[in-house]
């Protein structure tokens, strides 16, 4: 019986509109067509046995190791063997139709060379359509296999003799030095290539990726240090989980890996949340790549625009702006080892999370500090977001982490509606636009008075959770890289050393709390919360805690560099959707924020909360 792979042991490819996890023992086990938050083609990831995969795998003892070629998003997985030596290379060129709207195929290039004797590969190809819902049949064709559900159709073309028994076509491919073999799974519809025409395909699309990673500015000042392969890595990733077409960025391209092994912490990331997609636009910027950056603000803010009342948005959309993300379970699927349920579609959608509206100003705000302007039409909505926030701003909410035992008075909530009025403030001054300043103002001092009086533990030392709990909470560490107290405060140095204290391994891994959240079970600590300790360390020009940390949670990428939600502090192993663009964000920005203190030079304004940061790029 098959076994489920660690986490560490995936990479991804993918063509900015779906995306495919490959195992270094080279078995695509999750793709979804025609987009990442379709149903799925292959989800062994979900359950080894029935999700379905496409495997290229030697048949006898080996050993394997994945990387990418440089700067690209094409994936290298080198096995090697007794007998000889031999190189899979998987990709996605990028479609030539993907700007026009039109529903063309999409293909996974697969080539398989021997570099040095001989090897003997099991080849098994068993797509299962619709979350492995619905029967599927294979047949022979003139070129290799056809594999159809209803009015969906994979097309393989591959020069090797299958079996087909079961809805399972395997093959067994002997292979010598020098040789080599393309397999091209095409979706929807075929065109047979040839050899020339796949390499073809294949230099094509490593100069797209290279030229991506160069263009940015960034990539010549501080992504030239030392962390400069794991920041471009992260870029690429930010790059593959953003819809090109729609304009959406999703948190994960995942389904229910989960938080907790066995646990019920399994959850849907395929999808478009406001707060995660408002830290990729930064991220972004801060790497150099602006037009991403602006295109992708544009999508989620006119997402917003369109509902007057600003109580109507929502915290998450679907990559097409679907507003209905019912929360199914797939009864069955087992699950990533033994995790269920397995969900399709997110609860959470309609919480009330007053984070959001912070997140998104400033989201806006930043582009104004890297030299674009804010147009007045623009501010009108600001104007309606923050109006709105001073209604609802000492309200209780579900907060940040989606917590499901009820609404509170969070204190990242609470921090993140005093961003929303402080840059909506500081946008209106700068622009001489016409707004309510003084009640504006009022509010704002309202909510730092409520924050500083019952979201500080005195006992503690420290920032607690939400209001009158004693619980701490590694959001707290946003407050000076919000720029609400500076970082030398006693109560802000005093948060950080709790959070070292009791929220962190001595891994510098970092739990985002300790407490009852509504939900059984434990999770693992959350890779965001380290990034963010660094980033207040370096604010905090504790400059040594700092780098020793950040050196230590990179020992947890794998190979491919990929980071998920969480890892387990007891076995070091990744945990939740991978990869995860929270991690990926906090990676970029905690190397962003201590390369400042350390004097590194780099294209954009100074990290809000340093010392040298101003408003505004002059």
């Amino acid at each position: 019986m098959p076994n489920y792979k660690d986490l560490e042991q995936y990479g991804i490819i993918g063509n900015l509109e779906t995306c495919a996890l490959i195992g270094d023992d080279g078995s695509i086990d999750w793709c979804c067509f025609p987009h990442l938050d379709s149903p799925s083609v292959f989800a062994a990831v979900l359950d080894v046995n029935k999700g379905g995969q496409f495997a290229i795998t030697p048949s006898g003892g080996h050993t394997s190791k994945q990387q990418y070629i440089t700067d690209t998003n094409v994936l290298r997985t080198d096995f090697h063997a007794d007998t000889g030596v031999a190189t899979l290379t998987d990709f996605m060129p990028l479609r030539s139709d993907r700007a026009t709207g039109e529903q063309g195929h999409q293909v996974i290039y697969r080539r398989l060379v021997c570099r040095k004797g001989s090897l003997r590969f099991n080849i098994t190809f068993a797509p299962r359509f619709n979350y492995a819902k619905d029967a599927t049949t294979i047949i022979e064709t003139n070129y290799g296999l056809e594999a159809s559900s209803g009015h969906h159709k994979l097309y393989l073309q591959a020069n090797a003799e299958f079996v087909i028994k079961d809805g399972v076509a395997s093959s067994i491919l002997d292979m010598s030095q020098g040789q080599e073999i393309w397999f091209v799974l095409q979706y929807a519809n075929y065109v047979v290539r040839s050899s020339g025409e796949c390499s073809t395909e294949l230099d094509t699309t490593v100069e797209y990726w290279s030229k991506w990673v160069h263009d940015a500015p960034a990539d010549t000042t501080i992504f030239n240090g030392p962390w400069r392969e794991l920041i471009v890595r992260s870029g690429l990733v930010l790059k593959l989980l953003a819809h090109e077409r729609a304009g959406a960025i999703c948190a994960a391209p995942t389904t229910s890996l989960p938080e907790s092994l066995g646990g019920e912490r399994n959850w849907d990331y395929r999808y478009n949340w406001i707060r995660d997609a408002s830290f990729t636009v930064q991220a972004l910027y801060n790497i150099g790549h602006y037009e991403e950056a602006r295109k992708h603000l544009r999508w989620f803010v006119d997402i917003c625009r369109k509902n007057e009342d600003p109580s109507k948005i929502q915290i998450m959309y679907g990559l097409h702006g679907e507003t209905d993300l019912t929360e199914i379970e797939l009864d069955n699927f087992e699950g990533y080892k033994n995790s269920r349920p397995v969900r399709v579609g997110n609860g959470a959608a309609k919480q009330r999370q007053h984070d959001i509206y912070g997140e998104l100003i400033n989201a806006i705000y930043e582009t104004r500090r890297y030299g674009d302007e804010i147009p007045k039409g623009e501010f009108e909505f600001i104007t309606r977001i923050v109006n709105y926030v001073c209604q609802i701003w000492d309200t209780p909410d579900s907060g940040i982490w989606e917590v499901r035992g009820g609404p509170r008075h969070f204190v990242y909530s609470k921090l993140m509606c005093w961003v929303a009025l402080d840059r909506g403030i500081k946008i209106a001054e700068h622009r001489k636009y016409n707004a309510p300043l003084e009640r504006w103002r009022s509010v704002r001092e309202k909510i730092k008075q409520e924050m500083l009086e019952k979201g500080y533990d005195d006992k503690l030392g420290s920032f607690v959770q939400s209001f009158g709990s004693d619980v701490l909470d590694a959001t707290s560490l946003m407050i000076p890289i919000m720029g609400f107290l500076p970082v030398g405060d006693p109560r802000v140095q005093g948060t950080i050393n709790a959070t070292l204290a009791k929220l962190t391994t001595e891994s510098g891994l970092v739990y985002r709390y300790i407490g009852d959240d509504g939900l059984s079970g434990k999770e693992g600590t959350f890779l965001l919360c380290s990034f963010w300790l660094i980033k207040a360390l370096a604010l905090s020009e504790r400059i040594d805690e700092a780098e020793s940390i950040l050196n230590r949670v990179l020992k947890y990428a794998g190979n491919t560099g990929l980071f998920s939600e969480e890892v387990d502090p007891v076995t070091g192993k990744q945990l939740g959707n991978l990869p995860q663009a929270f991690s990926h964000i906090g990676l970029i920005n905690s190397v962003l924020y201590l390369g400042h203190v350390k004097g590194i030079s780099h294209t954009g304004p100074a990290p809000t909360g340093a010392k040298e940061s101003s408003d505004y790029k002059r």
